[in-house]
Parts: structure tokens; sequence; C-alpha cells
């Protein structure tokens, strides 16, 4: 029995079959595409677009495309299990008339086996890295592209486009808030206000990849990625360390030995470089300004407007009462075990911009969100984003987190004495302590901007303290407002001009007001304390004995200073000290107390360059000098130098400086991009922290060099 074999069907003619050859995607920094997305300065090779809006691409075929036979379609795939259904896997058809707000692509233009296709996205596609190849499909067969990585696309947030979440309708303000990669951060107290400047660096080398991998780093699934609001509160947590391994570990010890002092960095990008090179090993260390800082970095660069924001008197409410409680026994004296609440001299954190459709209407615009790990939210350490709307009206039960922000910027400072029985009673009241002079870099300009009025409605006035009690029947002890207070005596701590420089006395003015026309007679108690800036006690340096005052006039004057000597060995960072007043009127029994924090204000780094203008290319000399305050020598210190687009980020270990002496260094650059420059450098030593510098330089191009950024 013999078998027929048949034979193999015939192969399609090559020719036939619809080939892809290459894609170029017109992703110059300069062209078209990077342009009209506002992504020009981002020094990166792949295509970075922002969602909701057309891009333009070519496509060369193996032969020309017939729309009659042929059938081309994109696929665009993100995350380690794409998914049509859930948006990661996004297949683009082609059509002949596209419409707004979805994923398709049309022909704009052909030449023989060339074709420009005008691709548009959806206003809500998650963002971050994707994947892109092409698939054809007719007749003789279906081929798909090989991917390469050289057409991965970046895909961000879309400030310029009004149907995205994050929209933004001043153009100064987005020019701001996403473009400028130069910040400022503000330090210090209410009455003692410092500035420095911060590098975002949004838009360097690197850093688009760096804050990808962040968000890939938090196991979030990239489905969720579209909707600002649950990548805001990812990256909070993913900006510290705890519960995830984030980005930056946070330090308040005052040793640091093991990383870099919190107050050398002077940018974010050598931290999330270094964070991305070490595969998610957490950057030691940092602390809030820091958080804050890298925070703004990432949401700058994902497209989200953001800001560094900061505020002063800053309550740390521990158990959700709303209200910043201080424990005192029979004596007046603190009972540092039970104070666990705390009053930070500042505290920074990040405002960003987005609409709230999860909220009823009004409560969208400026968010405050926050990386430092202070509380948990759900579980992790994040807070936000907590709508300014709903904080400054006392809307504490509109998600996320308001409550704790809430307790930032308006809650009551509440005394409590211990009884016999040891239970406790509220004994007085400050209610117009906590959250002042809140501040963000301008607009355009390099000036502060005082931002308090959204946050909170004026101090003292009806509608602020509406807000205050609406804010507290939310909290743990509502019954605070029940307790009425005695106002007939009263006390207030000021300083002279600027306050006291660190390596001098520091002299203070008591004011006792007697608002009764009867004479007072009162007992102080005064304690002294070096504090770290989150409000947290380090050290007592003077504790005075009671004292015996007599209240003859409307208003009584007493000078307090405390001596170099008495805090010089237990100062740490922020040079923070805290002045405890309490008393009782003999004649009343009224009780009164009050707590002044200050600072001992540290030296500038003077930055010199040989001449304001430079060419790209050119080498410059750059002179750093300082002269040490202190009556002691400054051990093993090093300078912090970086600017971006003048040269990176280095640390220089100089040594020691003697005692009040000068020192100075010189370092050279050559600027790599043109446009406005700003550099930067600080000084750390285990005596003196706290101490920066910065100048600007105009770097001129040359022919054929990269677009200069915006600042």
């Amino acid at each position: 029995m013999s078998v027929v074999v048949s034979p193999p069907p015939p192969l399609p003619p090559a020719e036939l079959l619809l080939k892809v050859q290459s894609i170029d995607l017109m992703k110059s920094q300069s062209g078209q595409n990077r342009t009209e997305h506002h992504t020009h300065l981002y020094q990166s090779d792949n295509l970075v677009i922002r969602r909701g809006q057309t891009f333009l691409m070519w496509i060369t075929l193996s032969r020309p495309f017939s729309p009659d036979s042929d059938k081309l379609h994109l696929e665009l795939k993100t995350g380690p299990l794409p998914t049509v259904s859930k948006g990661t896997h996004v297949i683009v058809p082609l059509v002949e008339e596209p419409e707004d707000g979805r994923w398709e692509a049309a022909v704009v233009r052909q030449e023989g086996s060339k074709m420009m296709l005008s691709v548009s996205s959806s206003p809500a596609a998650a963002v971050g890295r994707y994947e892109l190849t092409v698939e054809t499909n007719n007749a003789s067969g279906q081929t798909v592209s090989v991917r390469d990585p050289a057409n991965d696309v970046y895909l961000l947030f879309n400030p310029w486009c009004e149907d995205d979440a994050v929209f933004m309708d001043s153009e100064v303000e987005r020019q701001e808030y996403v473009m400028n990669d130069i910040g400022r951060m503000y330090y210090g107290t209410r009455d003692q206000i410092g500035a420095r400047t911060w590098s975002y660096g949004q838009f360097d080398d690197g850093i688009l990849a760096a804050c990808v991998f962040v968000l890939e780093k938090s196991g979030t699934p990239p489905s969720g990625w579209g909707d600002p609001i649950n990548v805001v509160r990812v990256i909070s947590a993913m900006i510290n360390s705890p519960d995830d391994r984030g980005v930056v570990e946070g330090n308040w010890s005052g040793s640091y030995l093991a990383g870099t002092s919190p107050t050398v960095w002077s940018g974010s990008v050598e931290i999330l470089k270094e964070y991305h090179k070490n595969l998610g090993s957490p950057v030691k260390y940092g602390q809030c300004w820091v958080f804050a800082g890298v925070f703004t970095t990432v949401l700058r660069c994902l497209g989200v407007p953001s800001r560094a924001v900061t505020n002063y008197s800053s309550a740390h409410d521990t158990d959700v009462s709303l209200t910043t409680d201080i424990y005192l026994d029979e004596n007046l004296d603190p009972i540092d075990e039970l104070n666990g609440d705390s009053i930070w001299n500042f505290h920074v954190w990040t405002d960003c911009w987005m609409a709230r459709p999860d909220l009823p209407p009004g409560y969208g615009g400026w968010q405050a969100v926050d990386a430092t790990p202070q509380e948990t939210s759900q579980g992790t350490f994040r807070c936000g984003p907590a709508s300014l709307a709903a904080v400054r009206s006392g809307q504490v039960f509109l998600k996320h987190d308001a409550p704790f922000v809430f307790a930032e910027v308006n809650s009551d400072k509440i005394y409590w004495q211990r009884k016999i029985d040891g239970t406790f009673s509220q004994i007085y009241s400050e209610k117009k302590l906590v959250g002042h002079a809140i501040s963000t870099k301008a607009v355009g300009t390099d000036e502060r901007n005082d931002i308090t009025d959204l946050y909170k409605h004026p101090e003292g006035s009806e509608q602020e303290r509406i807000a205050v009690e609406t804010a507290s029947r939310y909290g743990s002890k509502a019954e605070a407002y029940s307790s009425p207070t005695a106002e007939d005596v009263s006390v207030e701590v000021t300083m002279d001009g600027e306050g006291p420089k660190m390596g001098s006395d520091a002299g203070l003015t008591i004011t006792l007001r007697n608002s009764s026309s009867e004479r007072r007679q009162l007992v102080l108690h005064s304690q002294a304390a070096v504090m770290y800036y989150t409000g947290v006690h380090k050290a007592t340096v003077r504790k005075d004995e009671t004292e015996q005052i007599y209240l003859r006039s409307p208003v009584n004057m007493l000078d307090w200073i405390l001596e170099y000597k008495d805090y010089k060995d237990q100062l740490v960072d922020q040079a923070a000290l805290m002045l405890t007043l309490s008393g009782r009127v003999k004649e009343t029994q009224q009780v009164f107390a009050t707590q002044f924090s200050f600072r001992l204000r540290t030296p500038d780094l003077i930055l010199k360059v040989s001449r304001p203008t430079i060419l790209v290319g050119e080498k410059m000399a750059v002179e750093i000098s300082f002269t040490n305050p202190l009556p002691q020598v400054l051990k093993a210190v090093i300078f912090h130098v970086e600017g971006l687009g003048l040269l990176n980020a280095r640390k220089i270990h100089y040594g020691d400086i003697g005692a009040l002496e000068s020192a100075s260094l010189t370092e050279q650059l050559v600027p790599s991009l043109p446009g406005p420059r700003k550099l930067l450098a600080s000084l750390d030593s285990r005596q003196l922290t706290q101490v920066h510098g910065v100048t600007d330089i105009t770097v001129e191009g040359k022919t054929q060099t990269r677009p200069s950024r915006l600042l």
C-alpha cells in the first residue's frame, strides 16, 4: 500500500507580507514632539510625551501601505503583566478621523513605503515607561515589529491638557510648578525665617528613569498610575524608607557617620541617582526638607504641578486629638515622658495641584502631601493628598489625612496639670501659637510667598474659631473646648531683630501684661532647652528658680539671657532652642504658660566667580570662603558643591577650621548646558551645620548646543 504525501502549501510571496523595517519617533529634544509636549528639557534619548495630546511618528514598511488590504495598529505595554482590560496593554487602532481623548492613530502623510502617523492618547492613561511595537496584518499573514528599548516611550501627566486631572490653566504657574528645576527651601523659626536654594533637577540625565523606578519599586499595580491621587499617595510612601525601603532614610539623632548629614544636601539629583544606581537601597540621611525636595522633584518630573511648603510652629499631633497637648506636674514642670505631641520650629512638606473627583465639588486645586515619616496612614508612613480647602474650613472628615494636616497648621495648644489623684485638668490654652508664615517660593521670582491664608482663616477670626471647633468634633479631646480660662495676666516672649548669632549669648525679652486694674503677684518658672527642630527635647541647659514677681503696671518687661557656655556643647543641627515659661497668679489662681522657639543664626558661605558669564565647555574657577563664628575649632569640615548644568555634585574633605578663623578653597567647573544657572555650596561639621551659599552664573551656548533650560 502506497502513502501519498501532499506537498506543503506554497509560502506566501515575501513581498506581499507587510513588515516594519524601522520606526522613527521624532524624539529630538528640539523637535516638534518634544517642544509641543513641553518635554524638551528632559536629558533623555527616549521619546517623552504627555498624555491627552497627539504626537507624530514615521514608520518605514517593506512596501507601500494599502488601506484596502492592509491593517496596522500600534501596541504599547507597561508593567510586569500588561493587560488590555486594565489599560496597561494599549492597542492603538488606525482610523480615518481620530477623536480627542482616545488612543487612536491616523495617517497624515505617505511617501512610498514610509508613512507618518499622528497618534493621540487618553488624558487618563497610566503614566510610566511603555514598550512600543507595531503589528501589521493582511491576507498574506501577520507580523510584529521587534521591540527596541530605544523606542520605549515615557508618558507623563499633562498640566496643559484641560481633560487631565492635573490641568493648571495659568502658564506662569505651569512654568514655576512644573518646568522650574530650581527652588527655595525655608527653615528656621517664624521670627527668624531662613532660606536656601534647592536644585530639583527633574530634567537632569537619568532622573526620569529614576522617578519611574521609584514608582515600579513601590510594587503597586501600574493600572492605578493614571490617577494622580493614587500616584502622589504611592510616592509619598516611597520617598521615605520605613515600610518599603524607599528613597531616603530619615535621621534626627545628630549622628550621621554612616551617611550624609541632611543639611549637606543641596538638591535631589544626587539622591535619586544613588537610589537608582543601588537598585533601591535607601540613601542616608534626610530630614523634612530633604523628603519634600525629593518628593517635589519626582512630582514635577512626572508632570504633577508641585511646590515645597514650610509651616512654622508646625504641630505634630500623635493621638488624633486635633490639639497639641502639654502635660505638667503638680509643680507646673513639664512631664517629658507624656509630652508626645510636639511643635516643630518648622516643617516642610509638598503641595501638589489636581482635581479631586473623589470629594464634593470645591475641594480640588492645591493638596498637601508629606513624605516625612511622622504618622502612618492606612498602615503606611505617608500623608495626603489633603485638600487645602478642606483643611481651611475644618472639614477633616474628607480624605486623605486632613486631621493630621489640620493639626499641623491650626491646632490649639492645651496645657494639662496633673492633680493629686493622678488625673489631669485643663489649665490653659493658646489659640494662636500653631501654624504661622506658611511659605513657598513665589512664582517667577526668588521671593518668599506667604500662603497661610490658603491653609487657615485669619488667626482669631470667627471663621477660624469655627473651623477649629468643627475639626475638634472629630478629634479625641472634644471636651477641651468646654473649659473657660482666665485672661487678665498674659505672657509674651520676643527678641530683637533677626535674633541671636551662633557663638554669642542669646538675649530675649519676657513681657508680662496685667489687664486688670489691680496689682498682681505671680510665681514664674522658666526652663531653656536645646531642641531638635522637630520640637523633640534634647537637653535642658538652664532652669531658673521660682521668682516672686509683682505686676504694678499694665506692661512689665524682663530681660532673659542664655550664655554661650550654657548651650555650646548641646546644640544639634538646626541650632534650635526653646524657652518654656509657666506661672500662677496668686490673687486669682490663674495659670498661664507659653513656649518660645528660636534659633541661633549661622553665617553664609560666600561664592565668588571670576566672571558672571561663561560659555558652554569653558573652564571657570569659583572661590568658596567662610569665617568660623565659634570660639572653638570646627573638626573634619566637609564642603559640598553642585550646580545643574555646571558640575556634578561633589564633596570636598577640607579638614579643621580654627576658632574664629577664615577659610577658602577654589573649585573648577566646566558648564555643560546653557542658560541662567545657580551654583550651590554647603558646609558641614560636627560643631556647625546649616551653612550654605549660592551664586548665579549665566552660561552662553555655542552653536549646535542643546536647548537651554527655563528657570
